[in-house]
């Protein structure tokens, strides 16, 4: 088993590293403060092809791998959590989906703008009634001709205010009786969708989360994802690869709040010495990069296992469960180590403090991690 980076990789991660240090860090702050999403940064991701990781050059894409993925989520997340939101949401739940499962005609209508970031993604399933029960959506597409008709609602839309492409899940109802959960591709122009106010959140506020009514929306059945009677098994595989990416985005948290510890415990005097030689902060730091490693270890097996074309899920959620644990755990402690210091909003850690409780929330709570790991191990998935 091999565990270098081939030299692209590397190459990412310095590219991504420099960019995110040069562009990002200065924009952190304002966006968080500000609530906002930044245009400004969302053109400067497009220069690096952000926007596009892995989608193929012939639609604009960087054509990249798995782990040069997660390389660039968590080097962008350990400058601006939102920003690396942001972008896995886009690559990971928005565009892949379309990739994978869309017909030669979606790919060339909305993979370039999407790879190019001209058409930011979205993909939305969460329901006022239907959270960690994917199967209990109840908005609905009803067939009439050539197209169907949406009615319906969503909450906690990732990219929601700025997205110009949604992959929407949805009940289905066919003229022949047939029932069933679809995906289907909506354009934000479309007449009949509603975006609804910008959510005020405690963390990832550089993240644009709000509601999407749809009220009579007219959708045209060549905007139907795959074969529509394969909805849910569509939006399971994409939560799959979405969740790796969460995972990548947790580590890279957790890396900037070890890093910010680290260099505060070497200069921080007491009783003499550098806090760091006290064995109860020491400790702590070890710990800190024990559990850093392995849950980048637990990210880059998900990511080769999805690059292999070998089953992922168990590992998906494995990883996004212990990561966004370890993020957690880590942030907790670095404001413990730099005390009264790290309460203090003239600290990058608070930032970090405040985004971390939400990546055991979204892309499925750690609790259902556990019950699709459980089921793996039960099913002989050992």
């Amino acid at each position: 088993m091999d565990f270098e980076l081939s030299e692209k990789q590397k190459l990412v991660r310095s590219k991504i590293r420099t960019f995110a240090e040069d562009i990002l860090a200065p924009v952190a702050p304002v966006v968080d403060k500000e609530l906002r999403f930044s245009w400004e940064t969302a053109k400067e991701l497009s220069k690096i092809n952000a926007w596009g990781i892995q989608i193929p050059e012939k639609y604009g894409g960087a054509c990249l791998d798995s782990i040069s993925f997660v390389i660039t989520i968590e080097e962008i997340s350990r400058i601006c959590p939102s920003t690396g939101l942001n972008v896995s949401v886009h690559n990971s739940v928005g565009a892949y989906p379309i990739l994978e499962w869309g017909s030669e005609e979606q790919k060339d209508k909305f993979l370039y703008d999407i790879a190019t970031g001209k058409k930011l993604a979205a993909f939305t399933w969460t329901e006022p009634n239907a959270g960690s029960d994917a199967a209990g959506i109840e908005s609905i597409a009803v067939e009439d001709g050539n197209h169907y008709i949406l009615n319906g609602s969503k909450i906690f839309v990732t990219n929601g205010g700025v997205a110009s492409v949604f992959l929407i899940g949805a009940r289905y109802k066919r003229e022949n009786g047939e029932k069933g959960i679809g995906v289907f591709i909506v354009e934000k122009d479309i007449d009949g969708l509603e975006i609804g106010n910008l959510e005020d959140k405690l963390g990832m506020r550089g993240s644009s989360t709000t509601s999407l009514y749809f009220h009579d929306i007219k959708i045209p059945k060549a905007n139907v994802l795959g074969n529509i009677s394969e909805g849910f098994k569509i939006a399971m595989k994409t939560l799959d690869v979405g969740r790796i990416g969460i995972a990548a985005q947790s580590v890279g948290i957790a890396q900037a709040a070890y890093e910010l510890s680290v260099k505060y415990s070497k200069g921080r005097i007491q009783f003499n010495r550098p806090i760091v030689q006290f064995q109860g902060i020491s400790f702590k730091l070890a710990e800190m990069a024990t559990n850093i490693d392995a849950a980048r270890l637990l990210v880059y097996r998900a990511a080769t296992l999805r690059d292999k074309n070998k089953p992922f899920s168990k590992e998906s959620a494995m990883c996004k469960y212990y990561a966004s644990e370890v993020a957690k755990d880590v942030t907790r402690e670095a404001i413990q180590i730099h005390g009264g210091y790290g309460f203090m909003k003239d600290l990058t850690l608070e930032r970090f403090y405040r985004d971390a409780p939400v990546l055991s929330i979204y892309e499925g709570t750690n609790e259902i991690m556990k019950t699709i790991i459980a089921r793996q191990i039960l099913r002989g998935n050992l």
